[in-house]
């Protein structure tokens, strides 16, 4: 995948500040791994939206009939559009479970931003294997942004 992606980032939540630029270089980090992760994201722009649990929920409500919160939900591009697809993230469950796992807030919602693009690379977690070889690649890949010393510096507000 190119570095020239386009990616595309709404944040609908009102309480998280979030760094647009380390968003985006995390993401060209990514790509630029896309061979260590079945070739990665496909090409094509890229839709990162942050929202609260309640959005969320709608969402998977509306698109797969169940109305639970949720942590990630991802949606396939269409390439005949030049679009890999959109990730939408709950910033409200990524503060929820740092805080009852003693985990940084931060790092928590950029894997959950890892999990939606190794979803549109073609990840799955249904299974217990494949659920394994997902957390895996999620591992690797906070690795790597880690080892590039990006991160995205997410901040929920109280």
């Amino acid at each position: 995948m190119s570095s020239s992606r386009r990616i595309s980032i709404a944040n609908h939540h009102p309480k998280l500040r979030i760094k647009r630029r380390e968003i985006e270089r995390a993401i060209t980090a990514l790509d630029a791994q896309a061979s260590r992760f079945l070739g990665g994201c496909p090409a094509g722009e890229l839709s990162l939206v942050f929202m609260s649990d309640p959005a969320l929920a709608q969402i998977h409500a509306d698109f797969l009939d169940d109305s639970t919160e949720t942590d990630v939900i991802t949606f396939e591009g269409d390439p005949a559009l030049s679009t890999a697809g959109e990730i939408c993230v709950s910033a409200d469950r990524a503060a929820h479970y740092a805080d009852s796992h003693e985990r940084d807030f931060s790092e928590e919602l950029t894997l959950y931003l890892i999990h939606g693009w190794l979803h549109l690379a073609g990840y799955d977690d249904l299974e217990p294997a494949k659920k394994r070889r997902m957390r895996a690649s999620e591992a690797r890949a906070m690795k790597i942004l880690s080892t590039e010393g990006i991160e995205p510096g997410f901040v929920l507000r109280k």
